[in-house]
């Protein structure tokens, strides 16, 4: 069990980092705007284009995740599973030492995209990679719990990267960042990053791959096609389960400071920290979701986790309203029920045959995270033209669909299993 232990922490670190290399960005994206874009163009101009380079991330997703995925099932779970953090380390270390648009001119941005494309890339591949090498390493007692951890670890990605920006804009001033201070994120992420892929050398191949090669039980064609054909109905399910996790992530964990300050006019620092708190427990709620997932059945998990999110996410807006004060508290429950979000891989993993599993996890998690990861903030920002309960109705619809869909996985899970 120790090994497995190892394991799950040099995976999870890895895609701790990995996570916080993606998210950086947008946590100096105003910075990045005026530095990589000329100032003579308007400053929404400027804003849809450095937004513009951050989504062109998650475009890029489908198309790494499918392309590691096919290798990944047919030469090795551990191939590709250091191919990713080390293409995820590589364009972060480069964005730090990036000339801006003062410098070269257009090239600026041309560098800035190919960077951002290589990270969507990488994370394709690493979130359903991940999933699949921790899930396949455990006994299936501790499925759950492994995917818990994982989960966890993605996580803890992006609340080191909020630490880290705001230990930056509370170090240095406005002229620093702009000047250099900006850069060191990138760095360090770049460098820790490099770090990871190297000691994920120390990783072995998962014990069912090595059995399908002794076997001769890998795919015999392209693993995709396959996933197609013969496992639709769980791409489907899988996509439906994701387009949950992307309301859970994207709307409660990475827009509602936003919405708060807009609607409630607080303060950003007091936005932020209670995000900070939210994503700890998240983080937390991830290890017990995935190991209670692990252990009464990742649908059950599902449906009572996306009942009480949605109850908790409403309740927060509602005594916010009426004594602001309670913020950390409300937000950091809601926080740790995002954490359902572990089960949703669980039930993923056993939805597929172990000769296409990776390639089915990938397909159907980046497809659907690069639509309606995409699509969410649109959404939810048009629909708050029109109700101002927007955010909590659009969590609350997808929570139920989650709740519902996650059900229809038990014949696959036990027919996979």
């Amino acid at each position: 069990m120790s090994s497995d232990h190892r394991t799950l922490v040099l995976a999870a670190l890895g895609g701790a980092l990995e996570f916080y290399d993606f998210v950086i960005y947008v946590f100096f994206a105003t910075v990045i705007g005026q530095l990589f874009f000329p100032q003579t163009i308007p400053d929404w101009l400027r804003q849809v284009q450095t937004f513009g380079i951050f989504a062109a991330g998650y475009i890029a997703r489908p198309l790494g995740g499918v392309i590691m995925a096919h290798f990944g099932d047919l030469v090795g779970r551990k191939r590709m599973f250091m191919l990713s953090v080390l293409l995820m380390a590589l364009p972060t270390l480069l964005m730090g030492l990036l000339p801006t648009y003062d410098v070269v001119g257009l090239i600026a941005p041309v560098l800035l995209l190919v960077c951002r494309v290589l990270q969507g890339a990488a994370v394709g591949g690493e979130v359903p990679g991940a999933w699949v090498f921790v899930s396949e390493h455990v006994p299936r007692r501790y499925v759950g719990y492994a995917c818990g951890m994982l989960t966890a670890g993605l996580t803890a990605g992006i609340l080191l990267g909020s630490l880290i920006a705001s230990a930056v804009t509370h170090r240095y001033g406005h002229d620093e960042i702009m000047a250099f201070a900006w850069r060191i994120p990138f760095l360090l992420g770049g460098l820790f990053g490099l770090l990871a892929a190297f000691m994920r050398r120390w990783l072995q191949e998962t014990p069912v791959f090595v059995e399908m090669q002794k076997s001769k039980t890998l795919a015999s064609e392209v693993p995709l096609k396959a996933v197609l054909r013969d496992h639709g109905g769980a791409v489907l399910v899988s996509m439906a389960l994701t387009w949950t996790l992307t309301a859970a992530i994207v709307v409660v964990i990475l827009m509602t400071p936003t919405l708060l300050q807009k609607r409630f006019h607080l303060d950003p620092a007091v936005t932020l920290q209670a995000n900070s708190i939210a994503t700890f427990c998240l983080t937390v709620g991830c290890v017990v979701f995935g190991s209670i997932a692990g252990r009464f059945g990742a649908a059950r998990t599902i449906f009572v986790g996306c009942v009480l999110l949605a109850v908790s996410y409403y309740l927060m807006f509602t005594h916010v309203a009426a004594d602001p004060s309670s913020l950390d508290l409300y937000y950091g429950v809601t926080g740790f029920f995002v954490g359902t979000v572990a089960a949703i891989p669980v039930a993923m993993v056993k939805a597929f045959p172990p000769t296409v599993r990776f390639s089915g996890i990938s397909f159907s998690y980046n497809i659907a995270y690069a639509v309606f990861g995409g699509l969410t903030p649109v959404a939810v920002a048009l629909m708050l033209k029109s109700n101002g309960d927007a955010p909590q109705l659009y969590v609350a619809v997808l929570c139920a669909l989650g709740a519902l869909v996650g059900f229809t996985l038990r014949s696959a899970r036990e027919s996979n299993a």
